[in-house]
């Protein structure tokens, strides 16, 4: 298996329609439960633990989640109120050393919950042509709406499984 990608790089090839964006918001709006009930029983000493060599430790992982989400929901209001809008990146790495990612993960498990319920709200009240509108992503491109479901679905499952998998292999 390989740790940085446990559960693959993010593909679709079919066509994104409301039945497609409704199952990724479904895995959207479960996320917050399933990632708190995934490091709910950690220690510090298991929290501060790389989830790979060269890796994040878990904490570092669930206020990513929380960074990266916020970036996301306010990435969906863009393409959702503007015209193709350019959004701005930022250094995720770099973000991950500042000095709040040592905070407890409530922290971030709460806000990742408050976000998750403002998205899901904002996004299942999408109508089918507001999947097509976009945003720009200077490193990526162009990028739908229903394709920033189906990236942010997966992004969920993926660190949720670099957690699982560190917690597997540790016999946590």
């Amino acid at each position: 298996m390989d740790l940085r990608y446990p559960v693959g790089k993010f593909q679709f090839d079919g066509e994104i329609t409301s039945g497609v964006a409704e199952g990724w918001l479904n895995e959207i709006e479960a996320l917050p439960q399933i990632l708190r009930e995934a490091v709910g029983n950690m220690d510090d000493e298991q929290l501060d633990t790389a989830y790979r060599p060269g890796g994040w430790t878990v904490r570092q992982v669930v206020h990513h989640v929380a960074d990266s989400h916020m970036n996301a929901y306010i990435r969906f209001k863009l393409a959702l109120t503007e015209e193709n809008p350019v959004i701005k990146p930022y250094e995720e790495g770099k973000w991950a050393e500042l000095p709040d990612s040592d905070l407890p993960v409530e922290v971030s498990l709460s806000l990742i919950e408050a976000v998750h319920i403002r998205m899901g709200k904002l996004l299942s009240g999408l109508h089918a042509d507001d999947l097509s509108r976009t945003f720009i992503h200077p490193d990526s491109g162009e990028v739908t709406v229903g394709e920033n479901i189906g990236i942010y679905a997966w992004h969920g499952r993926h660190h949720l499984a670099h957690i699982t998998t560190l917690s597997k292999r540790q016999g946590w």
